[in-house]
């Protein structure tokens, strides 16, 4: 018996295949979403079969924001649950985990391995992985770039927080002869801003923290949020995938 997670978020879908006995992560994937969650979700399918996986030999949990979309998963699970479950299973201790998602920013507290509080930006794309692309865009950039320049570079202040506004005024600072180093240090680090905010408000005092989602490979904003959090941020490999992670714990 195979325990499957699959984590449909709004930008990317992910998917982990792990052994029954929860020690060893034996395959994984990951995909943009798409237009449709259905179809990722028939695509997932397929990967698995791929593996000779199937509804019948496996027990399938599905999470994130097309979760409900997964017509062949045995069981549906909050995102919270999951990724503070697949965060303490990859950093092996609790933690505070900080999720920067496509569409929102989760702050997750884990204690004795359990979710005991969380903290959500959701109403507004600032501080997001969709954020950063729109801005990325806008300095006609990729994802990996931006982080590349801003190392590079000296903060200008982005002082907007809503999307709109604060496009706009990148577009005005490119037009003023800023550089573009500085430009992508000042958009970089308004979502480090963003989420050390998240951080405060959750008030639960931590002994580390845990980035997850998107950026965990940008050893860049693992420096800034350490910065301003004053403790070491951490990440590994697989830490974008803790979500489908946690679904595949959930049985």
């Amino acid at each position: 018996m195979y325990l499957i997670g699959i984590d449909i978020g709004s930008t990317a879908a992910k998917a982990v295949i792990m052994s029954e006995d929860k020690k060893k992560i034996i395959n994984h994937m990951i995909m943009p979403t798409g237009w449709s969650s259905k179809e990722t979700a028939d695509s997932i399918l397929s990967w698995l079969q791929g593996q000779n996986v199937t509804p019948e030999n496996s027990h399938i949990t599905a999470t994130g924001y097309g979760r409900i979309s997964v017509p062949y998963a045995d069981k549906i699970v909050t995102e919270i649950t999951c990724h503070g479950r697949g965060a303490y299973y990859l950093n092996e201790k609790d933690c505070t985990v900080i999720d920067i998602g496509g569409q929102d920013t989760k702050i997750i507290f884990v204690e004795n391995g359990m979710v005991s509080n969380f903290i959500m930006n959701d109403k507004c794309s600032a501080g997001t992985g969709r954020f950063l692309e729109i801005m990325a865009n806008t300095l006609g950039v990729n994802l990996d770039e931006i982080f590349t320049l801003a190392g590079k570079g000296r903060e200008i202040s982005i002082s907007s927080m809503c999307t709109v506004f604060a496009e706009s005024e990148v577009i005005s600072l490119i037009g003023s002869g800023s550089p573009k180093e500085d430009i992508a240090a000042g958009v970089v680090n308004s979502i480090a801003n963003k989420v050390y905010t998240l951080c405060t408000r959750l008030n639960s005092e931590s002994v580390s923290y845990f980035l997850t989602g998107g950026f965990c490979d940008s050893s860049y904003m693992r420096d800034q949020l350490s910065k301003k959090l004053g403790k070491a941020v951490s990440s590994n490999s697989m830490a974008r995938y803790a979500g489908a992670v946690g679904a595949a714990l959930s049985i």
